[in-house]
């Protein structure tokens, strides 16, 4: 089975910027840490990500959960789970 992000609704971020500054507590982007916890690439004033448009396949969410997790997990049940993760921060 193939799913095409665009048959996805798009994930619902508020662009907190959390996860961006978290990225040292995961094993799949504690290479983007600065040394403090947060990604390299996250600009703390415009709480926004500096490369935004050619960032790492794994900070494009629908992206990689097409590439990795859809054979797995239904995309409502991985929007619960992250949503639930993003509260609890």
């Amino acid at each position: 089975m193939t799913v095409a992000t665009d048959g996805l609704a798009p994930f619902p971020c508020n662009g907190c910027g959390k996860c961006c500054q978290l990225v040292g507590r995961s094993v799949e982007t504690a290479w983007l840490d600065r040394g403090d916890g947060a990604c390299r690439h996250f600009d703390e004033a415009s709480r926004g990500c500096t490369i935004y448009a050619s960032r790492p396949l794994v900070c494009r969410v629908q992206d990689y959960y097409v590439q990795h997790l859809a054979e797995r997990l239904p995309w409502p049940e991985f929007v619960k789970i992250n949503l639930e993760i993003c509260a609890s921060l």
